[in-house]
């Protein structure tokens, strides 16, 4: 996992013009996607994917958090996340893995970079036109200045942050675009969101740690 600075972040709801700004502690974050060769070490099943360094995908956002604590168990450390019967609650203290928020996400992905990308879409990122159609191996393109692989392209990820309470209910945020995407989709600021329990073939998550 790659340690990353502290910092503050815009971040911007296109949708409803809203802005705001997040601090953010040092956390870390993963370099690359979880892969499916993670996956199968950590849950002990197959996934969809045949090849094990191509990112782990096909998971809704209530089995991402789920791995968290598992792997969590695993390593030892304190599990960050509670379930109750009405709602998931993240303990940020705990030295546990997570998803990132988005702010972190964000603030990971521009790595202190101010356009919509860290670099050359073509050289950073796999997306439509250049994906082949499918899904790629972590790692091939070229990461930002902080050492980040697949920021952007490849898969979206799921970020812990509600998206909209009021207008989407329990809606969850994800980032970055994917394989699938048409290149406007692909950058540090564009949102999307599904409910939790969503999954499909170009959405997975990248790990994260409270230092």
């Amino acid at each position: 996992m790659v340690p990353i600075q502290g910092g503050e972040i815009a971040l911007r709801d296109d949708r409803t013009k809203k802005n705001w700004i997040v601090k953010i502690k040092p956390f870390l974050l993963g370099q690359y996607p979880v892969t499916t060769e993670q996956y199968r070490f950590i849950t002990k099943k197959n996934s969809f994917s045949i090849d094990k360094q191509k990112p782990v995908v096909n998971l809704s956002w209530y089995e991402a958090v789920c791995l968290c604590n598992l792997l969590s168990d695993l390593a030892g450390l304190t599990k960050c996340y509670t379930f109750t019967f009405e709602e998931i609650k993240c303990d940020w203290d705990a030295n546990g893995y997570r998803l990132p928020s988005e702010a972190e996400w964000q603030l990971a992905c521009k790595a202190e970079t101010a356009g919509y990308r860290y670099g050359d879409i073509n050289k950073i990122a796999w997306f439509k036109e250049n994906s082949g159609g499918e899904l790629c191996k972590v790692g091939k393109k070229e990461p930002n200045a902080w050492g980040l692989y697949d920021m952007i392209g490849n898969v979206w990820e799921w970020c812990w942050d509600v998206y909209d309470e009021k207008d989407y209910g329990p809606y969850r945020v994800f980032r970055g675009g994917s394989w699938a995407e048409e290149e406007r989709g692909c950058g540090s600021t564009c949102r999307r969101r599904s409910h939790p329990s969503f999954c499909i073939e170009d959405l997975g998550f990248r790990l994260a740690r409270t230092i």
